[in-house]
């Protein structure tokens, strides 16, 4: 029996990776996705998400959400993704467009229709949060909340202490912690060491000669060259992905333990930073009484990962 996943994402390049692998999954339906600013605007987010669906052969509807988190500015990182979020290769316009209804209602109406729904977030969470908010009683209709989100190892990526979709949104994102939903942290930091492509994966995926694969190449050229810029080497670093190599197959993540966590939404130098209290039980608040409690995954297997993203690539769309 499919498991039903719905997707939110902010789509860029490794976000569309992470949609190619669930909707190629064989024991998941993907009811919908839903999409949010923070790579790269709303519109551009849909837009992506739409071209991606079509390229996989799929008719997954498509809505758009949030055009700005809650109550801060909207920060983008096409510097990190290209201007349009696919590392700028003028991909055409999708063929058929979003569904009318908003983002937040769409989580909600799909939420209650399919209780027992895996919830995929791979962006900022002011989609969810907006949902929670209207319709709180979801939370019980959902099996498992996989994030892509937070620097539970304290080094972030957009900022030293915090992770970008956590950062972009942190407000939205200490009301999803705190919701009830079951949740399970997959952190910036899984990304890193063995779990990035380096030079042999991705000569590996380019020879699988398949239209994702090549597709895969040529949209994270940007996100290839950015990582060559902060860390000297070549490689390519998929966040996305690797969340959602996590919510298809949980044993990926090698090691998981629940933990008291908080999102810093009052400092900016702290902003957005996912404050895990590691040496406490989670039943010993000492202090953090009131913390969310969250499932952090802090180490995965690498091979693994790449093993789930080579099987969705090499599987032709055409």
């Amino acid at each position: 029996m499919s498991r039903v996943f719905l997707i939110d994402t902010d789509t860029a390049s490794d976000d569309s990776i992470a949609l190619i692998m669930a909707l190629g999954a064989a024991d998941v339906r993907v009811a919908a996705i839903t999409t949010v600013a923070g790579n790269v605007n709303v519109r551009q987010a849909t837009r992506n998400a739409l071209y991606t669906v079509e390229l996989c052969d799929s008719d997954v509807p498509v809505y758009a959400g949030a055009e700005r988190p809650l109550i801060r500015p909207p920060h983008d990182a096409v510097w990190f993704h290209g201007e349009d979020g696919l590392g700028d290769h003028n991909y055409p316009p999708p063929r058929r467009p979003a569904q009318k209804d908003h983002a937040a209602d769409a989580i909600s109406a799909i939420i209650e229709a399919h209780p027992g729904i895996v919830l995929v977030t791979l962006g900022p969470l002011t989609n969810v949060a907006l949902a929670l908010a209207k319709k709180p009683g979801i939370v019980h209709k959902v099996s498992r909340c996989v994030i892509m989100g937070g620097a539970p190892c304290g080094k972030g990526n957009i900022t030293p202490v915090a992770e970008y979709n956590v950062w972009a949104d942190p407000e939205a994102a200490r009301m999803v912690f705190h919701s009830g939903l079951s949740i399970e942290l997959v952190g910036w930091h899984l990304c890193g060491g063995d779990a990035v492509l380096n030079t042999s994966d991705i000569k590996l995926i380019a020879g699988l000669s398949t239209n994702l694969a090549r597709f895969a190449i040529q949209s994270t050229s940007r996100l290839r060259e950015a990582h060559r810029e902060q860390t000297g080497e070549d490689g390519i670093t998929l966040a996305d992905p690797v969340a959602m190599s996590v919510a298809i197959d949980p044993t990926i993540c090698s090691h998981c333990s629940e933990h008291l966590v908080e999102v810093e939404t009052s400092s900016e130098l702290t902003r957005g930073m996912t404050v895990v209290d590691r040496e406490g039980k989670p039943s010993d608040t000492h202090g953090c009484s009131g913390w969310a409690r969250l499932n952090v995954c802090w180490t995965i297997d690498a091979a693994r990962w790449k093993t789930t993203l080579y099987s969705a690539l090499e599987a032709d769309s055409r």
